[in-house]
């Protein structure tokens, strides 16, 4: 073990035990903040953290051989030498003293109650030599004593001690000699492991292990060599340690276990915090070292010579030896970073990234040091080595922190493996991605490029990163695979419209999609599609939106709406129209009808399909060539095809506004605009009737001087007979009157409709007709007679009646004439 690094991994320091100790110290237990001494005198001594006095008191008249202090209550146990009648024989008692009650004797000393006296010697268990001494607590107020003697025998004590329920059993070990010779218990140690309670015994011939469980235990022989000094101890992870003198032996259950050879003689053994402590004499100088070992990391973490040592103990985490020239030496472990930076003074990595492992000290923590060990190695140029320790790092260290590091080019496959390894954990950006992807384009690197795209860990990766970064390199089939694998449908077609021109391919993709997703694509790239292949993606809508052989209204409303692509044929009106008409043809009750109705109307109405600023090819049909939507031919031919919109136009208005509906299929608001924008006279016609502004309709042709369709539309919407408005003929007969012309056969025809009417007085007729300079008077000739002659009546009729019913003047009537004439007085009344 001499190749074992040897490390100051404790701080030490010396401290004298009081002077008020002057007997030599027999036994030594610690416990609960305190520091227990046993002395030949048969005094206890209780010493506080700093090894000053706190009391003693006389636990024995004789010697106190053995104490142990409780950890669960503030009790002691000692097992000493007490005076007996005769006074030449002595008795071996077990006594129990509760610390929490003293009997104050004086101020210089008290003592504690002694709740229990026990004889340990009987008939039934004969008096031996007392070589070991254990205790366990068990569930308070249980504990289990165990004596070892030189007889090869065990005692054992268990119960509730203070109160003397207990019972008493013993133990013997087989040391595989002659019946008639015991070798003497040398150690004893428990093993508790959840339910299981066993009991390790040593003897210079055997190590023994006994089920304390059982009715009736019995030994059970693990090894046939023991150890001739008491050098045993146990480790926290269970197992029995005996120091020989070859080698240090660990136990379990199941026998010998694993050793370490550390030669010389070994004075004491025990165990703190996962270090084995051990005292060693020199084989030839007899001189005693005192080693503290990390069996983990294989190193010693603190090694010192020291004096004769009686006894060792672990409190207030420390390690504290009991020298025999009645001085302590105080033993306290460096805090971790101590320990690190020790390490890193001498460029010893390694071992302080085991020693970090080994203490299970926080991954934070880890990475610091694998991080120094990675920089160290970075400075020495051994990049490989270096970047080991760093992906080791990965999860705790700042990844630009290493990448900034391995940017040149000569160390790029340093960061490609260091980046590879950052997507196996899933804890890549988006930066990260597009930096190893350039890696794996920069080297050339197909096969890794197609293992890491064609990866079915599908998260460990961004995928809109790993696509746009693949299609910059112009690696478009690992970008379109990435984009078909991840349903990322947008970025395939992109690629496919955008960077390779494949138009069918594309449209085959959308046809192949679900109506849903393909409707968005359709929606992102309809523009293109549109203007390479204008058929193609006009039956594409049409299967989207109408869902070939379903017609029904409440499935069309959860198919997509034309009104939703209008925006990709914001440049190929000609398309639009198509569309939209084929679709009008195939679906009656679509609940878009209002929007496409408005569109429609917008297209047939517009003067030409011509947009300037905007050009569209590959639409080629009928005759002509189409760009942006026109039509280029002679003049003719532009005319008829603005007469055969028109047409269509009018016909929509018609046929969306049935006779059996209050409201049209479309915005008349938007349809009346339209018609004024673009001097649609029929359509603005049409629909001035249907909202019944009559007056608006005569003001068309009054605007066009067309009297002969005037006076006809006064006849058709001016008979109130048939619910028209009379009112008409006396705006018509204003007009006439305004008109500055001579248009004497128009009024004669207006005068016989007020006439027929009687829609104006006489006096009016007169009056708005002699606005006109240049109607003669022969005009209203005839007219005025024919209403004079009425008025005339009139009068006379009129006078007849007042004559009839004028009272007497001497007011009275005849009786008669009175009942004859009563409806006329109720009439007065």
């Amino acid at each position: 073990m001499y190749q074992w690094r040897k490390f100051d991994f404790f701080e030490e320091k010396k401290t004298k035990i009081p002077e008020e100790i002057e007997s030599e110290i027999r036994c030594c237990s610690s416990g609960r903040g305190r520091i227990v001494l046993g002395t030949e005198d048969g005094f206890v001594s209780l010493l506080d953290r700093g090894l000053q006095l706190q009391y003693s008191f006389p636990a024995h008249s004789s010697s106190v051989l053995f104490l142990q202090q409780l950890k669960q209550r503030n009790f002691l146990v000692t097992v000493g030498e007490d005076e007996q009648m005769p006074p030449q024989q002595a008795a071996v008692c077990l006594k129990v003293f509760d610390l929490d009650k003293r009997q104050e004797e004086g101020s210089s000393a008290s003592s504690p109650d002694c709740i229990q006296i026990l004889r340990i010697f009987t008939n039934q268990f004969p008096e031996a030599k007392i070589t070991s001494f254990v205790v366990f607590e068990e569930a308070p107020p249980i504990i289990f004593i165990a004596l070892g003697l030189d007889n090869g025998c065990i005692y054992c004590i268990q119960g509730d001690v203070a109160r003397e329920r207990i019972k008493r059993f013993k133990l013997e070990v087989d040391s595989g000699q002659s019946s008639k010779s015991h070798s003497a218990i040398t150690g004893l140690a428990f093993r508790v492991d959840g339910p299981v309670f066993q009991l390790f015994a040593v003897t210079p011939s055997s190590v023994s292990l006994f089920n304390l469980m059982a009715q009736t235990p019995v030994g059970q022989t693990l090894d046939h060599i023991g150890s001739e000094t008491a050098t045993v101890a146990m480790s926290d992870r269970l197992e029995l340690i005996i120091g020989r003198l070859e080698a240090v032996y660990f136990y379990e259950v199941d026998g010998r276990g694993p050793c370490w050879a550390f030669e010389g003689e070994k004075k004491c053994l025990g165990w703190f915090r996962g270090y084995l402590l051990c005292v060693i004499a020199d084989q030839r100088t007899g001189q005693n070292t005192f080693n503290i070992y990390d069996l983990k990391n294989r190193l010693i973490a603190h090694s010192i010579p020291v004096q004769e040592v009686r006894h060792m103990l672990c409190e207030w985490g420390s390690i504290v030896l009991v020298m025999q020239d009645n001085s302590a030496l105080f033993f306290v472990e460096k805090d971790m970073e101590s320990k690190l930076d020790l390490l890193f003074k001498k460029n010893l990595y390694p071992v302080a990234i085991n020693l970090v492992r080994s203490q299970q000290a926080d991954a934070v923590a880890t990475a610091e040091v694998l991080r120094k060990y990675g920089d160290h190695l970075y400075s020495k140029q051994d990049y490989d080595e270096a970047m080991a320790q760093y992906i080791n790092t990965i999860g705790h260290l700042e990844p630009s922190f290493v990448i900034q590091k391995f940017l040149d080019a000569q160390r790029i496959y340093n960061l490609t493996n260091y980046l590879e390894k950052l997507h196996e954990k899933g804890l890549a950006s988006k930066d990260h991605t597009t930096l190893l992807l350039n890696c794996y384009t920069k080297l050339k690197d197909v096969e890794k490029l197609d293992l890491f795209i064609k990866s079915e860990d599908e998260h460990k990766f961004d995928v809109e990163t790993a696509i746009r970064v693949c299609r910059a390199a112009n690696y478009h089939e690992h970008a379109m695979y990435v984009a078909k694998k991840s349903g990322r449908h947008e970025w395939y077609l992109k690629i496919l419209l955008e960077d390779l021109d494949m138009y069918d391919e594309a449209l085959q993709y959308i046809n192949s999609l679900e109506p849903s997703q393909a409707g968005v694509t359709v929606e992102e790239y309809g523009k293109i599609l549109i203007e390479h292949k204008p058929k193609e993606t006009v039956q594409i809508l049409m299967r989207l939106c109408t869902e070939e052989g379903s017609s029904s209204g409440s499935f069309l409303s959860m198919l997509p709406s034309p009104v939703d692509f209008l925006n990709i044929f914001v440049h190929y009106p000609q398309s639009l129209m198509e569309f939209l008409e084929m679709y009008t043809n195939k679906v009656n009750d679509s609940p878009a009808q209002v929007e496409i109705h408005n569109t429609l109307l917008e297209l047939y109405l517009s003067h030409d399909l011509d947009f300037p600023s905007l050009s569209q090819t590959g639409n080629n049909e009928n005759n002509g060539l189409r760009s942006n939507g026109k039509i280029y031919s002679d003049d003719v031919s532009e005319e008829k095809d603005r007469l055969k919109r028109h047409q269509k136009g009018l016909l929509l208005l018609k046929s969306a506004w049935p006779p059996e509906q209050e409201q049209p299929l479309y915005d008349v608001d938007l349809a009346i605009i339209l018609c004024e924008m673009n001097s649609f006279k029929e359509g603005l016609l049409h629909l001035y009737e249907k909202l019944k502004l009559y007056k608006e309709v005569i003001a068309c042709y009054m605007q066009a001087h067309d009297h002969e369709g005037l006076i006809a539309c006064c006849k058709r919407l001016g008979d109130s007979g048939k619910g028209g408005d009379p009112s008409l003929w006396a705006d018509l007969l204003k007009y006439f009157g305004e008109l500055g012309e001579d248009c004497s056969k128009e009024v004669k025809q207006v005068l016989t409709y007020i006439e027929r009417d009687d829609i104006l007085p006489p006096i009016i007729v007169l009056q708005t007709l002699s606005k006109n300079p240049c109607l003669t008077l022969s005009v209203i000739k005839d007219y005025m007679a024919r209403k004079l002659e009425q008025e005339s009546k009139l009068i006379e009729e009129d006078r007849v009646a007042i004559e009839k019913y004028q009272v007497p003047k001497d007011g009275y009537l005849p009786i008669w004439d009175l009942k004859d004439k009563n409806d006329h007085y109720k009439a007065w009344k």
